[in-house]
């Protein structure tokens, strides 16, 4: 089957392009989980849209309020940004650790939330950040919070007529914290077993916890929050921070899921672990954004 590659210069280019495809259209931005998609015979489109010609969708600028990164922009650019550094240092560090090099060098943060691929490491940092993204099709555009995009194992609420173009994180009042940790259970493989990602608010007196949010990635098939937990953080002093029972608290309630790299068992095991040193990290030597 003979696959059309077609490299639209805007968004309404893209649209008829996916319109007027005749069968499966796919679009790309890094390319590096397509590729392996059509080298495993998984998918097999008539016509592949690229987004690399699409002007401005690289950019990473600020704008009312927010970090806006691009869709196209690659991973190895968001985590060097100092705008991404200063502002949401646990995504900068979330996207320096996915795969190798040459991964991250190609891989783009908008394909990486397009894909919702449940064993990534950027998904858990944008959900605590409280990012979200723009996404635009034939009809206009929309917004979504990248806590509700994603739907399930590889699932978004995307359609294949749409296309994720920014990527919106709140920049962070002053006195907030923030840090993501990776535990990897094999050491032949990059991908994480548990991620966990932690943003932190502090009130005036920079000692009370205004707010807290932490974000498990890797476990389950979406990221995981637990409001709930994370209330017993909210008006404690950070020497006084229930770590244990928040750790406790995510461990329990994590719906794991279980596959080469760990049993669900296993998982809630490093939930717990890995949610303990995330909290803990950031009460000690946190990033200050």
């Amino acid at each position: 089957m003979i696959v059309e590659i077609h490299h639209p210069h805007s968004l309404e280019e893209l649209f008829a392009t996916l319109d007027g495809a005749d069968g499966e259209a796919k679009i790309v931005a890094g390319g590096t989980a397509l590729v392996l998609m059509l080298r495993q015979g998984l998918i097999a489109p008539s016509r592949i849209a690229s987004l690399q010609r699409i002007e401005g969708l690289n950019e990473i600028v600020e704008r009312n309020g927010y970090v806006a990164i691009g869709a196209t922009a690659t991973l190895r650019e968001v985590a060097a940004t100092e705008l991404v550094r200063a502002n949401a240092p646990a995504l900068a560090t979330a996207c320096g650790l996915v795969g190798n090099i040459r991964i991250r060098n190609a891989g783009t943060l908008g394909g990486n939330i397009a894909e919702a691929d449940y064993a990534s490491d950027p998904p858990a940092a944008l959900v605590a950040l409280g990012a979200s993204v723009e996404i635009a099709g034939p009809d206009g555009l929309r917004v979504s919070t990248v806590e509700d995009l994603f739907t399930g194992f590889y699932g978004t609420t995307l359609d294949s007529t749409e296309v994720i173009t920014s990527i919106l994180i709140p920049i962070s009042p002053e006195m907030t914290r923030q840090a993501y940790v990776k535990y990897r259970s094999r050491s032949s493989e990059d991908r994480p077993c548990v991620g966990v990602a932690v943003w932190m608010r502090l009130e005036e007196d920079s000692e009370t916890v205004g707010e807290l949010r932490v974000a498990v990635g890797a476990a389950a098939s979406t990221p995981q929050r637990f409001t709930d937990t994370e209330r017993l953080a909210h008006g404690t002093v950070l020497e006084e921070l229930p770590i244990e029972q928040i750790a406790d608290g995510y461990a329990e309630q994590i719906e794991a899921l279980e596959d080469f790299r760990g049993s669900a068992w296993y998982r809630k095991q490093m939930t717990r672990e890995f949610v303990r040193r995330a909290v803990d990290s950031i009460v000690g030597e946190g990033k200050v954004a």
